[in-house]
């Protein structure tokens, strides 16, 4: 038995890649174990996956420990696999009074979990740095973050690279118009799905739009998703024309599928499953270097990657964007984005890599 733990209270990137993986992976010999309800824990029985939830009372509920301990003796595991620095944690103190194979999933860079948490933030990162010295394997989603590991004194030979990987044949969600979202017929959309985090950087994102604009460029942007400095970014927003908050939204394919392009802005990351998600609507994407993006974007027809914080590289690419939109070639680049990610980054790759390394240590 195989046993997935993660917090549970995710919304973004690492819950949609561990229900992927989780969909594709045998149900009768693969479960998943959560501190909290949440989105991914209701997703994840609706896929027909065993869900464990411990329901701890708060982050600092210990008792979770011994309710860990206990599913893993009883269900006979034999690899725990964690996702995330609270997973982490625990797993660290269970492995101490039991025993199994723990693996974990790197989904971001963890000097950076936890920035702007104060004391508590430092504190908190520095306990995940400590426990790595245990864990037995570690999947990187990219080559970047496998050398980002190498740095923090984890052995190249205890690292897996496997690439991140969506489902390219799933139904898309019923088409929405742009009206229904807020933004003009004929304005340059550019999406943005990321948490409201401060790694995902949407300052430069609000200083693009300001830049085209003043420029004279009709562009809007749309930003999905939802988290810690909501109320901070619709202060800030409030300088700004052409910004629209979209919120937590079910259907973001079909909101790409309104845009002309996806932007990310993060500072950090590892393989954001977003940059799929726009290979799947047939859209091209500009994105900071961060990660493995530059894996993904092969060609300046399926977009562009510039440096963290290089606000003039993203406006010279928009432009260059806008004038294949005015060209009638914007959707070849995209077209191309879809080729090339929908052979190489699916979910069927992603879960036979991984289900082929647990079987290398299931004896």
């Amino acid at each position: 038995m195989i046993l997935h733990i993660i917090s549970g209270g995710e919304t973004g990137g690492s819950k949609n890649h561990l229900l992927s993986l989780l969909q594709e992976l045998p149900k009768d010999q693969v479960e998943l174990a959560v501190l909290q309800e949440g989105r991914l824990a209701e997703e994840a029985r609706a896929f027909g996956i065993t869900v464990h939830s411990f329901q701890q009372s708060s982050r600092y509920d210990v008792s979770a420990i011994q309710k860990l301990k206990k599913l893993i003796e009883a269900k006979h595991v034999k690899i725990v696999h964690s996702h995330g620095p609270r997973a982490n944690l625990f797993v660290f103190f269970v492995k101490k009074m039991t025993k199994f194979y723990w693996m974990t999933t790197i989904h971001s860079d963890p000097t950076l979990d936890f920035v702007k948490g104060g004391i508590k933030g430092r504190v908190f990162t520095a306990l995940n740095r400590s426990v790595f010295s245990s864990i037995d394997h570690f999947f990187a989603v990219s080559e970047r973050f496998k050398q980002m590991l190498v740095t923090l004194g984890i052995p190249a030979e205890k690292i897996s690279v496997i690439y991140n990987g969506i489902d390219f044949t799933t139904p898309d969600s019923p088409n929405i118009t742009r009206t229904e979202l807020g933004v003009e017929e004929e304005s340059f959309v550019i999406t943005m799905v990321a948490r409201l985090h401060p790694i995902k950087n949407y300052p430069d994102a609000f200083e693009l739009i300001r830049k085209l604009r003043e420029k004279g460029h009709s562009v809007e942007l749309l930003a999905v998703g939802d988290g810690p400095l909501k109320e901070d970014l619709h202060q800030q927003v409030k300088a700004y024309e052409g910004i629209h908050f979209l919120g937590f939204r079910t259907d973001v394919d079909a909101v790409l599928r309104q845009s002309d392009c996806l932007l990310l802005a993060s500072t950090s990351e590892s393989f954001p499953l977003v940059l799929l998600e726009a290979a799947k609507a047939k859209i091209p994407v500009l994105t900071t270097d961060v990660g493995g993006v530059r894996e993904l974007i092969q060609s300046d027809e399926m977009g562009a990657v510039v440096p963290v914080h290089g606000i003039d590289e993203m406006v010279l690419e928009i432009e260059r964007l806008i004038g294949r939109k005015a060209q009638g070639v914007l959707s070849e680049g995209g077209q191309a984005l879809y080729e090339h990610a929908s052979n190489h980054y699916s979910v069927t790759q992603l879960a036979k890599a991984t289900w082929h390394t647990y079987q290398q240590h299931m004896e």
